[in-house]
């Protein structure tokens, strides 16, 4: 127990298999963890949180909001200071009342319906990036494929123009990874016993993070500027035009909501897709289970695969009194982590939870968080964007295989920054890569494992 050190980036760096077994030890013992995080200079020193690693106790502190608080920070393990906070705080930070009158204003492009509707436009998308991979050959998985779909639909629902998209990945990626040395610089020196963080590298950390949050905090306020004067039937006009207890966000406020679904909106995505492929690269029984009944199992899969991926590690909350969870005592003011990675792969609730398994029934998985009015908004476009993925995929590429990934170093974010991908180019058919084109004998544009467009 000892060696386990939730707050230490070198935990983080062990190969999944190891942090699994650690979590596996802890959920065995009688009690939750108290883990202390370090101090670091220029941030307020914080005593350290609880680590609940249970999928019944993250259940239960995500359906008792007015006990187990988002405020002030869902999503940092320590508070933020003031300067910072004014760009990274936004919907997921806050409590009813005022959380539930900006999510229902957003939600609305978020429902089935909606959803429905774009259904084309993700499968021209996908389809048209297959396209560009092929062309390109065996390379980059995420920076060719798992990148580029929810990035495009996101910002497409944001009305961000295509010309400022790489600029939107290259920030979201330091916000995302303001932990690993490839985004920000080496953070600290864990050379010795003891882990040091020196002045000057929080400083650059600081600096790097903070400037990824200004360019996407500009983009947001010239984006707003127009919509305000000519609005649009994009996320960003109903946002910025939108009346909340009697008052309009504020250009900051505003910022803060864009800059979140920015990076909420393609960084769970994207690491489940990537992920997704290494699985179905590592388990081929798997693969050739799904490609027997494309669409009666693929929504499993694509459960299986948050599931056993939980592309977000982690989230705070904030105790507003005393409470107990499952006999153990909590006092106002302490904080606990939902570790949802924990939760997801906990044996009192899943059969052989290690184990991918694309027909589990049920699956009540907290990969897209607990229960409560924090789910994620998100869930049913990402749902949607990986069954079009993987379906133009498996049909234009059935033996595209993942090779090893470059993990993110991170405790927030189950994310691979690199994922090589190999496969055998497809034989040119007439017609293929054109719009409309018969690509696979069963019709224009049609897939060959389903028949659908």
């Amino acid at each position: 127990m000892a060696a386990i050190d939730l707050s230490d980036l070198r935990f983080w760096a062990r190969p999944p298999a190891e942090r699994a077994r650690a979590f596996a030890l802890l959920r065995a013992q009688p009690h939750p963890l108290y883990f202390r995080l370090p101090r670091v200079p220029f941030l307020r020193r914080d005593p350290g949180s609880w680590a609940l690693v249970r999928h019944a106790d993250v259940v239960e502190a995500s359906r008792r909001p007015e006990i187990f608080s988002s405020e002030p920070s869902a999503t940092s393990p320590t508070d933020m200071p003031g300067w910072m906070s004014g760009y990274f705080t936004s919907m997921i930070d806050m409590d009813d009342p005022r959380h539930a009158k900006i999510r229902r204003i957003i939600s609305r492009a978020f429902t089935p319906k909606v959803l429905a509707a774009a259904d084309d436009d993700i499968a021209r998308r996908a389809a048209r990036i297959v396209e560009e991979l092929i062309a390109a050959g065996p390379g980059d998985f995420v920076a060719q494929v798992a990148t580029r779909l929810p990035v495009e639909v996101i910002c497409d629902m944001l009305g961000i123009p295509s010309r400022h998209h790489a600029q939107v990945v290259k920030s979201t990626n330091i916000v995302v990874g303001y932990t690993d040395p490839e985004y920000v610089g080496a953070t600290a020196d864990y050379t010795g016993a003891e882990v040091r963080v020196s002045p000057l590298r929080v400083i650059r950390v600081l600096t790097t993070v903070m400037l990824a949050g200004w360019r996407l905090h500009r983009l947001a306020a010239r984006l707003g500027r127009r919509r305000r004067r000519t609005p649009a039937d994009d996320l960003t006009s109903a946002l910025v035009n939108a009346n909340i207890d009697g008052e309009r966000l504020s250009p900051r406020e505003f910022a803060a909501f864009f800059l979140l679904l920015v990076v909420a909106g393609n960084e769970t995505t994207r690491t489940a897709i990537a992920h997704g492929l290494k699985l179905f690269t590592d388990h081929p029984d798997q693969r050739r289970l799904l490609l027997e009944d494309f669409e009666g199992r693929i929504g499993g899969a694509v459960e299986e695969i948050v599931r056993h991926s939980s592309p977000v590690i982690f989230m705070r909350r904030n105790l507003t009194r005393d409470a107990e969870i499952n006999g153990h005592h909590y006092r106002a003011g302490q904080k606990v982590t939902l570790f949802y990675a924990s939760a997801n792969r906990d044996e009192a609730v899943f059969a052989d939870p290690d184990a991918f398994d694309i027909t589990r029934s049920p699956n009540p998985h907290v990969g897209f968080g607990g229960p409560g009015p924090h789910f994620c908004l998100g869930a049913h476009l990402a749902r949607r964007e990986m069954t079009v993925m993987f379906r133009e995929l498996f049909t234009r590429l059935p033996d595209i295989a993942a090779g090893e990934p470059d993990r993110l170093l991170s405790s927030f974010v189950n994310g691979c920054k690199r994922l090589p991908c190999t496969f055998t180019v497809p034989r040119t058919v007439p017609g293929e890569g054109t719009p409309g084109g018969d690509r696979s004998g069963t019709g224009p544009g049609r897939c060959r494992m389903t028949g659908r467009p």
